[in-house]
């Protein structure tokens, strides 16, 4: 934990409110959790209810990684329809809060995440993904993980499974993809917190990622690019 990093493994009571990043008080994110979870009657319908619609009604993007406090807001991410694992997660949780569900947000490293071949090389050549990013739900009385970055268009484009969530199971990474390669490896555990440990965040991605993060977003089609990665059979990360 680096002296900018805020307690983590917060309780219940503690996961509630609006903060800085997981804004659940922003109008929009309001509207879209009040939309979403119409019809449920309990809060585990809500929360499945609420994790599809982030998993695939936002689309997962690497390359729309900007390392300034507005990018990083939950109510960012749900205007411009697209973010990384992190700013998912922060929307996650904040449509979950702002539906009487507490929330927080929780972070590990990853060895061998979906890449391309392109965001390898701006990541200096590294399979390690710092600060992954997932959520947390307290539903009957217990945290239950889950997991929204990955939509189910991109999946089927890497053939990796998309992940389900029933409200009770952890729904994190399988460690093998639909092929049964090996796809992913949690490597270190950061603990979960009330909201998104910017500075952090941003004093590791500009150690570990210098030319990710030099000129700020990168830019371009993540999605075309592992469309065509799998037309080619571009080889996979291995370790």
């Amino acid at each position: 934990m680096t002296e900018s990093e805020p307690a983590p493994d917060p309780a219940p009571g503690e996961c509630l409110g609006a903060t800085q990043f997981i804004d659940s008080d922003a109008a929009g994110v309001r509207d879209f959790a009040a939309r979403t979870v119409a019809g449920q009657d309990d809060a585990t319908g809500k929360a499945v209810a609420l994790y599809y619609a982030v998993r695939d009604g936002i689309v997962y993007d690497p390359y729309d990684v900007e390392l300034s406090e507005a990018a990083f807001r939950a109510s960012n991410c749900l205007a411009r329809g697209r973010g990384f694992c992190i700013t998912k997660a922060a929307l996650l949780a904040a449509v979950a809060r702002a539906s009487g569900i507490p929330a927080r947000i929780g972070f590990a490293d990853v060895r061998n995440h979906l890449a391309t071949e392109r965001l390898r090389r701006l990541m200096g050549g590294t399979d390690i993904f710092y600060y992954h990013g997932y959520t947390e739900l307290f539903l009957e009385g217990r945290w239950v993980k889950a997991t929204p970055a990955f939509n189910i268009g991109l999946c089927e484009r890497f053939r990796v499974r998309p992940l389900d969530f029933d409200g009770r199971s952890d729904s994190i990474f399988h460690p093998f993809d639909a092929d049964n390669r090996r796809h992913m490896e949690y490597v270190a555990e950061r603990g979960t917190f009330a909201d998104v440990p910017f500075r952090a965040i941003r004093e590791n991605f500009r150690l570990h990622y210098p030319a990710l993060m030099r000129e700020g977003a990168p830019g371009g089609d993540f999605a075309a690019e592992a469309e065509a990665e799998a037309g080619r059979g571009a080889p996979r990360a291995k370790h």
